[in-house]
């Protein structure tokens, strides 16, 4: 009962971001992830009309460590408003039957495109860049592919690192992270 109305009290509060629902597939659904038909070349279109960069996020039913992320960390209001406000989000089920289109015109379902794409563990984050070019496919052309559970500050980091095209400047996403680190720290 104390913990029924410790969550009762919590979503009473502004600015907290509440965990998200599960939908029928069994995968966590925030408002801030993106319902579309899978071709990754209308959702990169999209995400470009609106200045945003497409991220597919690949998870799966019971992954402990996608419910500890959309649990803990999604909802921070930090990077609830980093994932609002500069990302197009699209999920990807690891092992889901809805076809993928991806870049370069093949259509799969979601899990032979994840074996496709070489990943094999959940949740995986995959930044795609502005353009991808012809005959590209997503793993190929991503900027990042961070597969794992990270904490606020890590994640933070991340979206940010990628918003900014930190990749371009060469500098190595651990080195920007110990840097923020230290920044944030007084060293």
């Amino acid at each position: 009962m104390r913990r029924l109305l410790a969550i009762a009290a919590l979503a009473l509060l502004p600015g907290i971001a509440q965990p998200a629902e599960l939908g029928d597939d069994g995968l966590h659904k925030p408002d801030w992830m993106r319902e579309t038909f899978k071709d990754l070349r209308d959702d990169l279109a999209e995400a470009n009309t609106e200045g945003k960069r497409l991220l597919l996020m690949v998870e799966q039913r019971g992954c402990i460590y996608c419910t500890q992320m959309h649990d803990s960390v999604y909802p921070d209001p930090a990077i609830t408003a980093l994932l609002r406000d500069h990302y197009f989000v699209v999920q990807i089920n690891l092992f889901g039957d809805v076809e993928v289109t991806d870049f370069d015109g093949t259509t799969l379902p979601e899990k032979a495109m994840a074996v496709r794409w070489g990943v094999m563990f959940t949740p995986t984050m995959i930044f795609l860049p502005e353009e991808v070019p012809v005959g590209a496919t997503a793993a190929e052309s991503a900027v990042a592919l961070m597969p794992g559970a990270f904490g606020i500050g890590t994640t933070g980091a991340l979206l940010t690192w990628v918003r900014d095209h930190g990749y371009d400047s060469g500098e190595h996403f651990q080195k920007y992270l110990a840097t923020r680190a230290n920044t944030e720290n007084g060293g």
